[in-house]
């Protein structure tokens, strides 16, 4: 695979090759639709995405968020697994499977034979025209299997197991047995969750749940004990920043040519990862000759760190730290 494969540029040209001449007003229908069910509480035991203008309207609206996220989410357990790379990736619940092109491009090198679960088949049929539309080959050899996501699913042993916005789709007992399935599957799960605090809250339930079975929290996470936020008074989660294609821009009805994703996410492995020693958990807020950081701490407690001029080096690098990074750097008074 080539070297430097861009997967959001390829994306997008997927996108837009497949859904030329998709009216913007059947798209913008389907979806305000689709943001209801993505963003509510209600869990379904029907798939959201029905029908071909469902999915094409998914796949515009929200394929390029996903894959911004999740492309997050994994590059955090790279960082924390800098040794470790899977040779099977099982996306369960990945729809038209945005997922599978975040892992594609994370292990581009050596990537992993993928294997995309969902219980819609128009989802699962687009996601292989856009696999194959990409041109990638590792995308062109996803495996797609129709396959209903509630507490009777089973997950062949694999390496690395995502999911990424499928919890809420599912009742509180299925979401328990999905996850506690992947757990055992897997080496490595990734779990994304809209950065709602009912997306944390999910995502916070399932980390508890991944502990449990025996992982140890890779990512966001400096450490495995409770989290330290107090429940209701807050929400841990992060952004990715998103470039709008034109399509993008038509189906969801902006101006702007970028947007910000807001993700909460948990990775955890069946190996010892090396987790970062505190992760800014806040957009760092830069004064004049001052920078406030939020940390999580590996001490499972979280601080706030106030970097000034006169620290030098470890100023200058402060100022370069954005929300999701770890700290301090690798080598701050370098």
């Amino acid at each position: 695979m080539n070297a430097t494969f861009p997967a959001a540029e390829v994306l997008r040209g997927a996108l837009a090759g497949l859904l030329d001449g998709l009216p913007p007003s059947q798209a913008a229908r389907a979806v305000d639709r689709l943001i209801a069910n993505y963003r509510g509480a209600t869990p379904t035991s029907t798939p959201i995405l029905r029908d071909r203008s469902d999915v094409a309207a998914y796949a515009a609206y929200r394929m390029p968020a996903t894959f911004e996220a999740v492309r997050s989410a994994v590059g955090a357990l790279r960082e924390a697994a800098p040794g470790w790379a899977p040779v099977t990736h099982t996306d369960i619940g990945g729809g038209t499977g945005a997922a599978s092109w975040a892992v594609a491009e994370a292990w581009q090198d050596e990537a992993p034979s993928t294997t995309v679960l969902d219980w819609a088949e128009p989802a699962l049929a687009l996601g292989r025209e856009l696999a194959i539309a990409s041109g990638v080959p590792a995308l062109r050899n996803v495996r797609w299997q129709r396959s209903r996501i509630s507490a009777a699913i089973n997950v062949e042993s694999t390496d690395l197991i995502t999911m990424s916005y499928v919890l809420n789709e599912l009742t509180e007992t299925d979401r328990t047995a999905v996850v506690t399935e992947a757990a055992r599957a897997a080496q490595a799960v990734v779990i994304v969750e809209p950065g709602t605090p009912d997306g944390y809250d999910r995502i916070i339930q399932a980390r508890e749940v991944l502990v449990k079975a025996g992982l140890t929290v890779a990512a966001p996470c400096p450490h495995s004990a409770a989290c330290p936020i107090v429940p209701g008074s807050d929400w841990c989660h992060f952004a990715a920043r998103v470039s709008r294609s034109s399509l993008h821009r038509q189906v969801k009805g902006g101006s702007l040519a970028y947007e910000d994703e807001k993700f909460s996410y948990v990775a955890a492995t069946r190996f010892t990862p090396e987790p970062v020693a505190a992760r800014v958990i806040r957009k760092p807020q830069i004064r004049k000759g001052l920078v406030l950081l939020d940390l999580c701490e590996k001490g499972e407690e979280l601080t706030r760190e106030n970097v000034a001029k006169r620290h030098g080096p470890r100023y200058r690098a402060a100022r370069d730290t954005a929300w999701g990074d770890p700290w301090p750097p690798a080598a701050p008074d370098a």
